[in-house]
């Protein structure tokens, strides 16, 4: 079984700002004018990072934020990773490849082990939270909250970009918010240039 890989309907930047919980802050920055593009823009330039990883992780298809927290979490993780890091990386990646529940469950499997609270860990919680039922295949399904995939995404990113040599946070910020940002254009989620 595949789970779904619709695209969400793109939603104004008041919705999405709404439903992704920003901080006052960046929410004070939201005019009527203002594209999604130009919203994040404006975050990006009052240093809101957190948020802004936030709002773009509320805005992508769950497959695609999925691939973003993984490839953070990679680059996070660096050339040799310490084998359950590896591991937890290689299913999440499989499951974007081929997202089957028996992929997403592994997925799942592998980030427990290579706990929840590290970038391939939280990046492998994505994409089970991608799926329809957090039960296991034999009882009765249990539906993800609608958002968990888009926080589990933004936890990844933002745990990848602090992890290791946080005084580079701020070009790392900026480096992964482009990278979601590079997503949103190939997929054409936000059409204004």
């Amino acid at each position: 079984m595949t789970a779904p890989q619709g695209r969400p309907a793109p939603k104004k930047p008041a919705e999405l700002a709404e439903i992704a919980k920003l901080g006052k802050d960046a929410a004070a920055l939201l005019t009527p004018e203002l594209s999604h593009r130009a919203f994040v823009a404006k975050m990006v330039e009052t240093e809101q990072f957190p948020d802004a990883i936030r709002y773009i992780a509320h805005a992508l298809p769950k497959r695609e934020g999925v691939w973003w927290a993984w490839v953070t979490a990679k680059r996070a993780a660096g050339p040799e990773p310490e084998p359950k890091i590896k591991e937890s990386l290689d299913a999440t990646e499989r499951w974007i490849a081929q997202p089957t529940d028996p992929n997403r469950r592994a997925a799942f499997e592998k980030a427990e082990k290579a706990e929840l609270g590290t970038p391939a860990g939280c990046s492998g919680a994505a994409a089970f939270f991608a799926g329809e039922s957090l039960a296991p295949p034999n009882l009765q399904a249990v539906p993800p909250g609608e958002w968990d995939t888009a926080k589990a995404i933004a936890g990844a990113v933002m745990m990848a970009v602090v992890e290791k040599e946080p005084e580079k946070a701020k070009e790392k910020f900026q480096a992964a918010i482009q990278q979601g940002l590079d997503v949103v254009t190939k997929i054409k989620l936000w059409p204004e240039a």
